[in-house]
């Protein structure tokens, strides 16, 4: 009859979805802070394979990375699926190309397990593997991925 509103129940973390090569990838919701068509931002500088460029996305210049080259290893024809999710991270605001922005995903935590054969130290970037309505989302600490040094050997998912 009577619910204790004291008792919280689980906390359910917010993923912004996206497909690169294939795969669905989360990233915290929180780190977003737009998103953009990429032929959409003023762009003034182009980059390398990775680095796509420099672009202004309100005012703010921030640098763009091509996650889909990153994958791939080459450059990437774009699509009008292609997006860039401009995101909020610690330590700055930057651009990341992908595929394409598939929705949000909301998720339990019992909803969420270690990637299968993972360490942990080599891919210390992944935070696990989500399911939600036959979905399986690669979660990803968005801040870490991004501050890998391209000197140190990693393991790419």
């Amino acid at each position: 009859m009577h619910q204790d509103l004291t008792q919280a129940a689980p906390s359910r973390r917010h993923f912004l979805s996206f497909t690169l090569g294939g795969l669905e990838y989360g990233l915290d919701f929180g780190k977003v802070q737009e998103l953009r068509v990429l032929k959409s931002l003023e762009r003034f500088a182009e980059g390398g394979e990775i680095v796509e460029g420099v672009a202004v996305s309100r005012g703010v210049i921030m640098p763009i990375v091509d996650m889909r080259a990153a994958c791939c290893g080459h450059p990437v024809a774009t699509t009008p699926t292609t997006d860039v999710i401009i995101l909020k991270l610690s330590t700055c605001v930057m651009g990341m190309v992908v595929d394409g922005v598939t929705g949000v995903a909301t998720l339990a935590p019992e909803q969420i397990s270690p990637i299968p054969g993972a360490d942990g130290s080599a891919i210390d970037y992944l935070l696990g593997l989500g399911v939600s309505q036959g979905r399986r989302l690669i979660l990803v600490d968005i801040d870490r991925l991004m501050s890998i040094n391209n000197g140190a050997q990693r393991q790419v998912a």
